[in-house]
């Protein structure tokens, strides 16, 4: 049995499982686990990998999800992930999937769990071990690179009017930490917190980084923020794919922030 991140148990799926992933990057997990042709649905947002998902029907959004469109393709398993879905979502699942399988990765360190459970639950253990193997050389490497890089307070803003920032308890943050970047502010209230442009002016930060994602920041955007800061600091866009998606482009993500975090240091001296 594998347990999930609701404590549920999960058995060994059956062959020929019919699979929704209602999560963005697992969608593209379940590729990377040679598990694709058990695909039969997926968000909006799964937009990874390309063009291979698009032969895979829509079912709405994360938030969203046309649940009916879910029920037309008897799925056996559904995936969710706790941030990205709603409470009601999975509770309605609950009443015509057999196994909606809850996952919650919060710091880059959960995705050997989520390898492990994706690859107990669909018998795919040889290529979650992999996946595993190739995580831990990428995260070795960035510890590494991590050696060379001061301790930096930073504003990762990942929305536009209204400004929203990460807490510290989200695997942004958790993230981020791996380079030694401390997100701010240091509440961990809301996970995503709101601020105001007052705040935003009250920050101590010495970088500030506008994600791709989920708002589109853009280079249009540098300097209206640079205008809003307290002090002078750079001002970056970052890939937030990289650093927000778990799954097997975490893997990818770890080598993209060691590259990121020392290129920025350099810039800064």
């Amino acid at each position: 049995m594998a347990i999930d991140a609701l404590g549920q148990e999960h058995p060994v799926a059956q062959r020929g499982a019919r699979i929704v992933s209602l999560v963005p990057s697992i969608t593209e997990l379940l590729f990377d686990l040679r598990l694709d042709h058990q695909v039969f649905g997926r968000t909006g947002f799964c937009i990874h990998p390309q063009p291979a998902v698009r032969r895979i029907a829509k079912v709405g959004g994360t938030k969203d999800v046309d649940l009916e469109a879910v029920r037309k393709l008897q799925p056996s398993h559904v995936i969710v992930n706790i941030d990205e879905n709603t409470r009601e979502i999975f509770d309605t699942l609950k009443t015509f999937v057999p196994h909606v399988v809850v996952t919650h990765p919060n710091a880059p360190h959960d995705n050997l769990e989520l390898y492990e459970l994706l690859g107990a639950i669909f018998d795919r253990r040889t290529e979650s071990r992999q996946l595993a193997s190739n995580f831990e050389r990428a995260l070795e490497k960035l510890a590494n690179a991590s050696t060379q890089l001061p301790q930096r307070r930073v504003l990762y803003l990942i929305w536009r009017k209204p400004w929203m920032t990460v807490s510290p308890d989200t695997y942004i943050s958790r993230t981020l930490e791996l380079v030694k970047w401390e997100t701010m502010p240091r509440s961990g209230e809301v996970r995503y917190p709101t601020l105001i442009e007052a705040e935003l002016g009250r920050l101590p930060v010495d970088l500030c980084l506008l994600s791709s994602e989920p708002y589109p920041f853009r280079d249009k955007h540098l300097d209206e923020i640079a205008g809003l800061l307290a002090t002078p600091c750079p001002v970056k866009l970052i890939d937030g794919e990289m650093v927000s998606w778990y799954g097997s482009r975490a893997i990818a993500g770890l080598d993209y922030l060691a590259d990121f975090a020392l290129a920025a240091t350099r810039c800064a001296a």
